[in-house]
């Protein structure tokens, strides 16, 4: 078994100011989405401005903010939240829904897409690489906050997180997902977008990439207390929300690519006899 590095929480205390790891490494995964932002504008010939994506950056995490936060009140402790109305604004204690946040920046490109004069899916193709290095920080996040612990388990790498009331050895879950729902997903989406791809084609690999990883995931993952298991007897909530998302990127790659075979039939058929 491994000893759990216990980290304070508060990476820097000044004064009445406390600058908290979580939030810290959630500015770290805006600041990667910007950086890569930056190298796809200047190596897409001139079809992204690099400007107008660092507001779209911008933007995109105020709706990861603003959505994550709404959706793990509505989501995961509503009546919790329902009862203690002030600490729906406690973000450094945690408490983020990444679905939440995927519904809130996917509403911020739907909107901001005529600024760049863009398609909605040439956003969302666009941004889904900028993603999983972000998703990997707001893990490490979770981790150094020692919460979202894994189930118990007797595996040789298993931690006991001092928050846990039963002090059992547990899945460190948080780096399964910053490991396969970050790194794994970044490195396939990266090279998958270098290629031109038909539109669409990147974020259903997105939608297909993260689900499965984290529909997998939370069978180490411990359910939230106060949810447990919502259906079947072993489905958790975060499978509830992840499952739609692969069951529509598989349609969307089926439509894509099912599209595309019947435009090359048809350019054939209408190709000039030489």
């Amino acid at each position: 078994m491994l000893t759990y590095p216990i980290i304070d929480p508060v990476l820097l205390q000044i004064g009445p100011l406390s600058v908290h790891w979580y939030g810290t490494m959630y500015l770290l995964g805006f600041l990667l989405a910007w950086v890569l932002g930056r190298y796809r504008c200047r190596h897409s010939g001139g079809q992204w401005d690099e400007k107008k994506m660092g507001d779209m950056v911008f933007y995109g995490a105020i709706g990861v903010i603003a959505g994550g936060r709404i959706g793990y009140v509505l989501f995961y402790n509503f009546t919790y939240y329902l009862h203690h109305p002030e600490m729906i604004f406690a973000l450094w204690d945690g408490g983020m829904s990444f679905h939440g946040g995927f519904a809130g920046v996917i509403l911020v490109l739907f909107f901001y897409r005529k600024k760049l004069n863009k398609s909605w899916l040439q956003m969302t193709d666009f941004s889904a690489p900028l993603v999983p290095l972000g998703l990997a920080a707001g893990r490490i996040g979770n981790f150094i906050n020692g919460e979202l612990w894994g189930r118990v388990t007797d595996v040789p790498w298993a931690m006991v997180f001092p928050q846990d009331p039963l002090q059992l050895p547990r899945h460190p879950s948080q780096l399964y997902e910053f490991f396969f729902e970050g790194i794994v997903l970044f490195v396939i989406l990266w090279f998958f977008s270098k290629k031109t791809r038909p539109t669409g084609a990147v974020s259903a690999l997105f939608l297909i990439g993260y689900g499965t990883a984290r529909f997998v995931i939370e069978f180490f993952r411990q359910p939230d207390e106060q949810l447990s298991f919502i259906a079947f007897g072993w489905m958790t909530r975060g499978q509830e929300l992840s499952l739609p998302m692969v069951i529509l990127g598989i349609g969307m790659l089926l439509f894509i690519y099912s599209c595309k075979q019947k435009q090359s039939v048809i350019s054939q058929v209408k190709a000039p006899e030489n």
